[in-house]
């Protein structure tokens, strides 16, 4: 999730300031053909709007530039605060003002869009217009994330633009530590490695945090997104440890009615679920004192500043705190493994039955209610060129064609990040995305106070699930989705 601005714009001033990737440095294959498919919306301005995240800074700084020079059609993009640009971008489709040509559409709300027909259908609108098909664009190029922005009907509503796992990160400096190691093994009874099951990664989160009081250093065992009054909390939760458990898509099953609570077919209330719940509130204990108001950024500072010794991270600040001597005091000192899991999540996960973690990001949609939907047509096909895409994911950490992988800069990020890549790469299938439920947001907000109330110690974890899972269902029937 993107609730708030997130770090790493540094790594793309970097970028900027070293001149690698101005606008007229940028070549595309048959620029010609570009120019005079741009010819046709002479005047046009395109009018855009996103979070300020780095890849929508690098469309901003970057891209659009490019494009404006490659084809002559004007592209302005608003970046702005999570909350500003869903805003906006809902308000004009509702108001069907035609403000914007472009919004930023995050994965978990995309289902939310095409229920509601905001979305024009990509691949409907380039079939309807060859003429305006660009040669060097390849849908099949995506990677497997395009298929959260895909309709009923199979055909993208969305280009993807951002995109990335949750990783579990863990300081190589501690880990491969003579001494260290020797006192866990004596601890312990065996070696010091990345955990591979909760019991594991419980049993390094307490020796840690140990360690760290006994030879007075600010470390702690692990991270905690546990914010006792934002979305984060529940997030964290729900689509990053709830699913290493077995508990999939919140634990809603609409086989059964959408049902959310165990007497109805549900798993939100689960002894699984329930043993998750639990787990995570002993890291909660185990991690820094800032975890208790830690969204996802908090997180990300907090393993940056050195002062976790492992800990649950979205992958587009693992880029950064693993390479960004600015911001980062674990640059080199950073490895990375799949979170831990109980027995049978990796067999669901391989079988497509569940799944490991969260695979998170964004695309740009075009509005139905935009009034410049061919030209907006052509820089939607202008994101997802190869020849771009190299020098954006250095720039922002993200990868969206397959073809980026095999980059020269890609590569050599790669080896720096910890073999981050090329998890996402090899493993990137054995996560997901939200589930595709259209009353997303209901949901969280009629549940998630419940959950604050469990993180402030008001309410017991087993009742405030159970809790969680009928009113879950309340609102469920309410909005005419439970029979």
């Amino acid at each position: 999730m993107n609730l708030s601005v997130k770090l790493g714009a540094s790594a793309l001033a970097l970028m900027l300031a070293a001149g690698s990737a101005f606008a007229q440095d940028i070549k595309v294959e048959h620029p010609d053909w570009w120019k005079n498919a741009g010819a046709k919306f002479e005047g046009v301005t395109l009018r855009g709007v996103t979070e300020a995240t780095p890849p929508s800074n690098y469309i901003s700084d970057v891209l659009a530039p490019a494009f404006e020079d490659l084809t002559g059609i004007r592209v302005e993009i608003e970046t702005t605060s999570w909350d500003q640009m869903y805003d906006k971008a809902i308000k004009d489709m509702e108001a069907k003002t035609g403000i914007y040509d472009m919004v930023f559409i995050e994965q978990d709300i995309v289902y939310a869009y095409l229920a509601r027909d905001f979305l024009v259908d990509f691949t409907a609108e380039l079939k309807a217009h060859p003429e305006l098909k660009a040669a060097n664009f390849d849908e099949a190029n995506l990677t497997s994330f395009a298929d959260n922005f895909r309709g009923k009907n199979g055909d993208l509503f969305g280009m993807p633009m951002e995109a990335f796992i949750k990783v579990y990160l863990y300081r190589t400096d501690l880990f491969n530590d003579p001494e260290v190691k020797a006192a866990f093994k004596k601890e312990t009874g065996h070696d010091l490695v990345p955990a591979k099951t909760h019991a594991e990664y419980a049993e390094i989160a307490r020796f840690f945090t140990t360690w760290g009081k006994d030879h007075d250093m600010k470390l702690w065992g692990t991270t905690a997104q546990a914010h006792t009054g934002h979305p984060a909390s529940w997030y964290e939760f729900f689509e990053s440890v709830a699913p290493t458990y077995g508990v999939y898509n919140w634990g809603i099953n609409p086989d059964k009615n959408y049902a959310a609570t165990v007497a109805h077919g549900g798993s939100m209330n689960s002894p699984e679920a329930k043993a998750a719940l639990k787990w995570w509130l002993e890291m909660r204990d185990l991690a820094p004192p800032e975890s208790v108001q830690s969204t996802w950024t908090e997180v990300a500072t907090t393993f940056a500043a050195g002062r976790a010794a492992q800990g649950l991270v979205y992958g587009e600040n693992a880029a950064w705190i693993a390479s960004d001597k600015n911001k980062s005091r674990v640059v080199g000192k950073v490895g990375v493994a799949l979170p831990p899991l109980e027995d049978g999540v990796m067999a669901d996960a391989e079988s497509g039955k569940g799944y490991i973690g969260y695979y998170d990001g964004g695309a740009f949609g075009t509005p139905v209610t935009s009034k410049n939907k061919e030209a907006a047509l052509l820089f939607l096909q202008f994101l997802a060129l190869p020849e771009i895409q190299e020098d954006w994911a250095a720039a922002a950490s993200r990868i969206t064609l397959t073809s980026t992988y095999d980059t020269p800069k890609v590569k050599a990020l790669d080896k720096e990040l910890g073999g981050y890549y090329t998890m996402m790469r090899e493993d990137g299938k054995l996560f997901r995305g939200a589930p595709p439920y259209p009353f997303h947001a209901q949901v969280r907000e009629a549940t998630a106070q419940i959950l604050y109330k469990v993180l402030t110690g008001d309410l017991g974890p087993d009742e405030g699930l159970d809790q969680m899972a009928a009113k879950a269902e309340e609102e469920l029937q309410t909005l005419g989705y439970r029979e």
